[in-house]
């Protein structure tokens, strides 16, 4: 996965428009298919728990299967994006120590994730106005920055694969 510059407000205007519609199909699908079940098999002690509940899964995997089949559409690009990038960060962050450890003995491949986890992060962060830890961003990358220094080290993210991930 490589990084690219994704317009803010386009995001997050596509963001609210995703979310919004996500809620509303939950919520109409589930009622009408758990009202459906409930008129085709009514329950004499008046509970319909089991039917209501099948019916926010169902509805849950459907959307689901929607979200994944317009996730190549134009209008989700910036969404799909952000969701592809919060999934490799999290595969990064699993690795996390190992990664650390690996660099301060001058590893290239964990460098290499590490610095596009921290740009990844700071992309993110700005996209979701949450900068509040950036300073702690910052104090990482810093320290990448000097263990690249120090094992003259040249960090490139263009060249960052997932599966340098395999080697942690």
């Amino acid at each position: 996965m490589q990084l690219k510059p994704i317009d803010k407000k386009t995001y997050r205007s596509r963001l609210n428009i995703v979310i919004v519609a996500c809620i509303a199909i939950l919520a109409v699908l589930s009622l009408a298919i758990s009202q459906t079940l409930i008129q085709i098999f009514p329950s004499q002690s008046g509970s319909h728990f089991h039917w209501n509940l099948l019916g926010v899964v169902v509805s849950a995997l459907t959307l689901g299967a929607i979200l994944i089949k317009l996730k190549t559409h134009p209008k989700m690009l910036e969404v799909a994006y952000v969701w592809d990038l919060k999934q490799q960060l999290n595969r990064i962050y699993r690795k996390n120590r190992k990664l650390i450890a690996a660099a301060k003995q001058g590893n290239k491949g964990a460098m290499l994730a590490l610095q596009f986890s921290y740009h990844g992060s700071r992309q993110l962060w700005e996209l979701d106005d949450n900068t509040i830890t950036i300073n702690t961003l910052n104090k990482a990358q810093l320290e990448l920055d000097g263990w690249a220094e120090q094992y003259n080290v040249e960090l490139n993210i263009n060249e960052y694969h997932s599966g340098l991930l395999s080697e942690f």
